[in-house]
Parts: structure tokens; sequence; C-alpha cells
């Protein structure tokens, strides 16, 4: 959605809740897509986790936008061993992080937000299957056409998902690492978060 996830987040919750035949305090933990991301979707996304687990006592475990794309491209082709994320992050930059899928997905180095020229390729052996994926390659072609020349599989139409979100979290929940609500904090990698036109 453009607009309106404000309004409707928490009929969707109740609704999911409802499916499941769950209440809000049956739960074991709320994962949630902390950014790098557009400064009101990841504030909304911060702002209601830690109004819903602070009330149920739950703890939270915040996942990495750009993790989850690099986890959805993994599983398109799992013989890749590094992606590249780029999501749009307006204002003429992607936010962009590499990660290696050998043989879990981690980050292989921090998450940044740059103009689409400054996103540093692999050196990779000729060959050697890698991945980039996000709309940061829809929003700039040119930053897509960089990439494939480089030999990557393109997957520009990737968002994050709450499939990966909750695969992401799921070990972190087994494993007791649960933060308390009111670190439920949004990351929003720039530091600015308008543009003039002036």
């Amino acid at each position: 959605m453009e607009r309106g996830q404000a309004e409707l987040i928490l009929p969707l919750v109740e609704s999911v809740l409802a499916e499941g035949g769950l209440k809000l305090r049956d739960l074991d933990a709320i994962a949630f897509g902390r950014g790098p991301g557009g400064f009101t979707g990841v504030r909304l996304a911060a702002s209601v986790v830690q109004g819903l687990a602070f009330g149920a006592g739950l703890g939270v475990v915040p996942v990495s936008d750009l993790a989850a794309v690099a986890l959805q491209a993994s599983r398109q082709l799992p013989a890749a061993r590094q992606v590249l994320v780029a999501n749009d992050a307006r204002m003429k930059e992607v936010y962009w992080a590499w990660f290696g899928t050998s043989p879990l997905l981690i980050s292989s180095d921090a998450e940044r937000v740059s103009p689409p020229a400054e996103v540093v390729l692999p050196e990779l052996p000729a060959g050697e299957p890698w991945l980039a994926a996000g709309r940061g390659l829809r929003a700039w072609p040119e930053l897509a056409e960089r990439c494939r020349a480089a030999g990557a599989t393109i997957f520009p139409e990737m968002l994050p998902r709450a499939a990966e979100v909750l695969d992401l979290a799921l070990p972190r929940v087994q494993a007791g690492q649960l933060l308390d609500p009111t670190d439920a904090l949004p990351v929003y990698v720039r530091d600015r978060v308008a543009e003039s036109s002036l």
C-alpha cells in the first residue's frame, strides 16, 4: 500500500490472530522489519510493535529489511553464495548491503545508503553465480545493468516479506534472544530524511 497503513494495521493484526485462533498473549514474540526503509513506514512498524508487545508482555525481534530480501532472493538461486540487496531510498539513493549465503544467510558488511553509482560490486571468480535483488534495481536501471554486466542474476521486484522476516527471527526466538519492547527501534541508516527543492 502506498498510503493508509496506519488505519489498517491493527485490524489486520486482529484478523490474522483470529484466523489462527490465537490471542496476542499466546505468541512467543513479535518479529518486525526494522528497516532500513521509508521513514514513515519503518517508524510505524516499530511503534506498533512496541505497543503490541508492551501490552501483551512479549519480547521483540527486529529483522533487517535488506536481509529479508536477501533470503528471498537466495531461495530463487541456491547456488549463489553472494547477494547484493539494493532497495530504493528515494532522494536519488539506495539502501544496500552484501550478504553471504553459505550455509546460512549472514551479513557481509554494514547497511549503507548512497547514490546507486557508489554501490560496490563484488570481485568474484568468473562464472561464480551471484544475485542482485530489491526495488533499487527497478528504480535505477543503470545499477541493474551494472550488476547484470558483472554476472548477477537480477530480481528487481523483490520487497521484504513477512515469511522471510519470520524465518530470520525464528532462530533468535528459539534461542531466547528477545529484546524488550522499548528496544523495538527503527533503523534508518540515513541521517537526513527530507530534501530541499531549493
